[in-house]
């Protein structure tokens, strides 16, 4: 089993249940970790063999170019996606981060985190 993580993908997108959000938009981070069997691409040096980190960043910046009012929602369309489209994907964690939120305070950043596996 092996692990890639494709980190801090940043992204302008139109989340959350405010009008002016949706209208305005603003800055997100995106974190992707998965587990998949990786033994096969260390031996045959082909991108075949594995999880493609450029197919990472594409599903999540089409995800996050679809307006949501949470960002859970956004989260599972991602982990849908890629377990749908790569069947090598045994565990996903998508993590998904507002920047400067508007919450009423002096607030980074707001992030929700979600996991999914594989039925066997």
């Amino acid at each position: 089993m092996g692990l890639i993580k494709v980190e801090n993908i940043r992204v302008f997108a139109h989340h959350g249940c405010l009008k002016e959000e949706t209208a305005i938009g603003s800055d997100y981070r995106v974190d992707i970790e998965v587990k998949a069997d990786l033994s096969t691409s260390a031996v045959t040096d082909e991108l075949k063999d594995t999880v493609d980190y450029v197919f990472l960043n594409r599903v999540i910046r089409e995800e996050m170019a679809k307006p949501s009012k949470l960002l859970e929602t956004v989260a599972k369309r991602i982990l849908d996606r890629v377990f749908k489209e790569d069947d090598l994907i045994n565990k996903a964690t998508v993590a998904v981060s507002k920047i400067n939120p508007p919450i009423g305070g002096d607030v980074e950043m707001v992030t929700i985190k979600m996991t999914k596996r594989r039925k066997k």
